[in-house]
């Protein structure tokens, strides 16, 4: 088991451990997975920089003073990868709705279908025969952890040669993953399957699979689906169209506050918080609503103590509340004479999704939903519309943008 400590302090000192493998060790070492307990050249910082525990801008600043733009470009591109995908899922929030509406039907078929339900029960067991794919689904229920190059060989085989529905593979994704968010996770799935880059699947290859796990495992290739075409027929609309980034309002350091903090920004004391008359704090567990079944106990505890850490360096004794009834918000900042809420900007998935519930009773008590978004998404997503490479060709100036001499 990986010990993990969800706090700044425990992030920050894996970021500074890792600070020496950021340059040309990281570009030569990353695709190859080790196994559990062995990721050594790869950070593992991820489902610290998921909740901002560690932020992508002090990733890309140590990382640059470390090693320099040349030799740190491979690791500074990975970092911005989460953000691409975050801004690419904000332009299109059609495609969240889709997921949801999708795992709601397959769900659904999964109830119905005994074979299915085998099927799929033998897959998230680790029980399918195929060694590779059986010791990665044990890793992600064990550690809530697995290596990048391994989840998106599991996802090809999950879909490919096993034929299960993608969507209930995000899923199982989601309920287990420490790092698990609505966009890395949902597009992930998607670039698998021909989604994504429409037209382009990635297919699980027994001979890399042996390579980049350096012997551990050896697939005949007879083993896995030869891959040539994704699921691209299954959306024949293709993408949805391109949205605006959805306006914000920040808060009045004039009204009375409410201090929400959730597992999307655990770095509260990041924005000013001297300036705003706050009556209030709370935290709210979220982590349920990843999915409609249970998320693993790993990621609630990792969840509940991030959000009990950011509580305390903001020095507050939090409210605790959970995100069940949407009324809850609306009664927790009224009763503290509250007539706004902020909170770090929320992104598109579930956590928003139950938002947007909540905001008919934040209006009929008057209290205003505010938001801060930080300079690093605000330098990613205007240009995350399409495909990766518009994105990496604006690097330098997004840099120039966030990064402070």
């Amino acid at each position: 088991m990986i010990d993990w400590t969800a706090t700044r302090t425990e992030g920050e000192k894996r970021m500074a451990a890792f600070t020496g493998r950021m340059g040309r060790r990281y570009a030569n070492g990353r695709n190859t997975d080790h196994g559990p307990g062995a990721h050594k050249a790869v950070s593992v910082l991820s489902p610290y920089v998921r909740r901002r525990l560690v932020t992508e801008q002090d990733l890309v600043a140590t990382a640059l003073a470390a090693h320099g733009p040349e030799d740190a470009e491979k690791f500074i591109q990975e970092v911005i990868w989460r953000g691409y995908f975050k801004g690419w899922l904000e332009r299109r929030p059609q495609v969240w709705a889709s997921y949801v509406t999708g795992l709601e039907a397959d769900l659904a078929d999964l109830d119905r279908d005994r074979c299915l339900r085998r099927d799929v029960g033998r897959a998230m067991d680790g029980q399918t025969g195929i060694e590779c794919f059986d010791a990665w689904a044990t890793e992600l229920v064990d550690t809530g952890y697995l290596h990048n190059h391994m989840r998106m060989w599991f996802a090809s085989i999950w879909i490919f040669t096993l034929g299960l529905p993608w969507r209930l593979g995000a899923d199982f994704f989601y309920r287990h993953l420490l790092d698990g968010e609505a966009a890395s996770n949902t597009l992930g799935w998607r670039w698998v399957a021909g989604l994504h880059t429409r037209g382009k699947p990635y297919p699980a290859d027994a001979r890399n699979i042996a390579t980049f796990t350096a012997g551990r495992f050896a697939p005949r290739p007879s083993d896995l689906a030869e891959v040539t075409q994704g699921l691209e027929a299954t959306e024949p609309d293709g993408l949805p169209s391109v949205l605006p980034l959805r306006a914000i309002r920040p808060p009045d350091p004039g009204l009375p506050t409410a201090l929400l903090i959730t597992d999307e920004d655990c770095r509260v004391e990041d924005f000013g918080l001297a300036g705003y008359d706050i009556r209030t704090v709370a935290t709210i567990s979220t982590s349920h609503l990843r999915s409609p079944l249970p998320v693993a106990d790993l990621v609630a505890q990792f969840e509940a103590d991030a959000l009990a850490d950011a509580a305390l360096r903001v020095r507050a004794s939090p409210v605790l509340l959970h995100a069940a009834d949407p009324a809850v918000l609306a009664k927790w900042a009224a009763e503290a004479g509250a007539t706004q809420i902020a909170t770090p900007y929320i992104t598109c998935g579930p956590l928003k999704d139950w938002l947007d519930d909540a905001a008919p009773s934040l209006a009929a008590q008057g209290i205003r939903f505010c938001e801060w978004r930080r300079d690093w998404d605000s330098a990613i997503w205007p240009h995350a519309t399409a495909g990766f490479f518009k994105v990496r060709q604006q690097i330098p100036r997004i840099l120039e943008q966030v990064l402070v001499a």
